[in-house]
């Protein structure tokens, strides 16, 4: 038979539609008071039109979307609003898009994904890599009379190491000199340390002036000198002179020098620091102030490095006078690792030592070179954004004496 549907709307204040309180929803989002619905058995009768206080259940075995049933008020227009207290109290629903005779169904308005927001990001930062541009060389691979470099660019840019290696000097197949420049604020300082450092250094040698004057009168003249062709930029130097069975070493910054003794490291250099107790005080004396930010000692806020040639807008605390040491090269002195900070602040000394032994000594055919490389990896694959540069000087090859 055809049902019917009676309402009895309260006259109480309490149940006034503006007037509805959250207290008369369930936990589940239906209203205390029943509102009328529309159940599936009805369906063969023929139906009244629906009113927009009509009642109509969410939930159907062929829907797919999770509806509780719950009953809802369903306006037959967007100008419809809620005007009986049996209306939903519960979150807002989806607006019914149909009425048919068994059950409405929700439309649903699915969002459009957005659109991928590609940003830009250089190659050596996504893989981890050195990025594959034309941005000058990408390493420099030399294998010499008696000594082997490798150098690699790092990640940062333009790569802005040099080296320099001459042997026989003054016509002495025994005497060498040997140097790898770290440059910073471009290359310039390390290209014109690398070609004129050692032509300074011997002409105070031919002048007669003792090995370890003329390289620390060779390091200030090719520093004054830098500065008066009014260029920008600096170099920390390592240098290493074999001259009558003696490595002479030195170093202004933190390029650094390390001796295998049988196997041991022995660090030949220290570096030149604004963390190291007595360059921050000859800086602090001079007028300059050192500062750590984010775990990094600096000069004056810029600088990481208190020895160098060039710097001229730091030139009066960073100064480019070297210290040297001083040897005799002995029978357990089997090799020198010349190296710029790239490779020691991911490698150890004796971990530098212990890679390059077995390539170099008690082999048949040494390959000082493959332990180069082998080095400049070890420091990119542990995660080195600086250019590395790596020589390896084979003492014996410079003992008097031996062929």
């Amino acid at each position: 038979m055809p049902w019917s549907l009676s309402l009895m709307v309260p006259t109480s204040p309490i149940f006034s539609p503006k007037k509805v309180s959250p207290i008369f929803c369930k936990s589940d989002g239906s209203s205390f008071i029943p509102s009328p619905r529309i159940t599936a058995s009805s369906h063969h009768h023929h139906q009244p039109p629906l009113s927009p206080s009509t009642s109509l259940p969410l939930s159907s075995p062929k829907s797919p979307l999770p509806f509780p049933s719950t009953s809802v008020t369903a306006p037959l227009s967007p100008s419809s609003s809620l005007n009986s207290p049996f209306s939903f109290c519960g979150p807002k629903q989806p607006q019914l898009s149909s009425l048919g005779t068994d059950v409405a169904t929700p439309s649903v308005v699915k969002r459009k994904r957005p659109m991928r927001l590609e940003i830009p990001t250089p190659l050596s930062l996504q893989l981890g890599f050195a990025a594959v541009t034309p941005r000058g060389e990408e390493e420099v691979q030399v294998e010499g009379d008696g000594y082997s470099v490798y150098c690699k660019r790092g990640r940062r840019g333009k790569m802005e190491d040099r080296y320099s290696a001459f042997v026989d000097l003054n016509g002495d197949s025994k005497q060498g000199f040997f140097g790898v420049f770290d440059g910073h604020g471009g290359s310039k300082a390390a290209e014109f340390a690398a070609k004129n450092l050692e032509k300074k250094v011997m002409e105070e040698v031919s002048n007669g002036c003792g090995i370890e004057d003329a390289i620390k009168v060779g390091y200030l003249t090719t520093d004054m000198d830098f500065l008066t062709e009014d260029l920008n930029g600096g170099t920390c130097s390592v240098t290493a002179m074999i001259h009558e069975g003696d490595l002479i070493v030195s170093n202004a910054g933190d390029c650094r020098a390390v001796l295998s003794r049988n196997g041991v490291a022995e660090a030949l250099t220290s570096d030149h620091k604004p963390s190291r107790e007595d360059e921050r005080d000859r800086i602090e004396a001079s007028g300059g102030y050192v500062d750590c930010c984010h775990g990094v000692w600096r000069i004056q806020g810029s600088l990481a490095v208190s020895r160098a040639i060039g710097d001229r807008h730091l030139k009066q605390w960073v100064i480019s006078e070297p210290e040297t040491k001083r040897l005799k090269i002995q029978p357990e002195c089997e090799f020198l690792i010349l190296a710029s900070d790239g490779l020691w602040d991911k490698v150890t000394d004796q971990e530098a030592i212990d890679l390059v032994r077995p390539y170099c000594v008690g082999v048949d055919k040494p390959e000082p070179f493959s332990a180069c490389k082998k080095l400049a990896e070890l420091s990119s694959w542990r995660g080195s954004f600086d250019d590395i540069s790596v020589m390896i000087i084979q003492l014996e090859r410079f003992v008097p004496g031996i062929l």
